[in-house]
């Protein structure tokens, strides 16, 4: 059984960096592209970032392009997201996800079918 565990999430100023982690366990995830979401209360869960798994074409939500770069590492099973210039709307749950279509070159918003517990990222003004 497949668990997918993030970490690094935390409190941290506006203007500040955080980097998610995303360790998968149980079975290798390296050939399944993976995605970050975040949910606030009350919103539905959003596509945050998304990478294909060579690493190839990522894709990003407008709010968060330019400040969060979305990387993988096959060999350690784990995905990472550094998050920088943090703003007060950048505050979620932040979960990671495995799109289970082995060897997809694309991204997709949808269709994840493995999800992490969540990190809480809080982002203070």
């Amino acid at each position: 059984q497949v668990q997918l565990v993030e970490s690094g999430g935390g409190l941290v100023q506006a203007g500040g960096s955080l980097r998610l982690s995303c360790a998968a366990s149980g079975r290798t995830v390296s050939s399944y592209p993976m995605a970050w979401f975040r949910q606030t209360p009350g919103k539905e869960r959003e596509f945050v970032a998304g990478i294909p798994w060579n690493g190839g074409s990522r894709k990003y939500a407008d709010s968060v392009k330019g400040r969060f770069t979305i990387s993988r590492d096959n060999a350690k099973n784990t995905v990472y997201l550094q998050m920088n210039s943090l703003k007060p709307e950048d505050t979620a749950v932040y979960y990671c996800a495995v799109d289970l279509s082995p060897y997809r070159s694309d991204v997709r918003l949808t269709e994840y079918e493995l999800w992490g517990q969540g990190t809480q990222v809080t982002v203070s003004s």
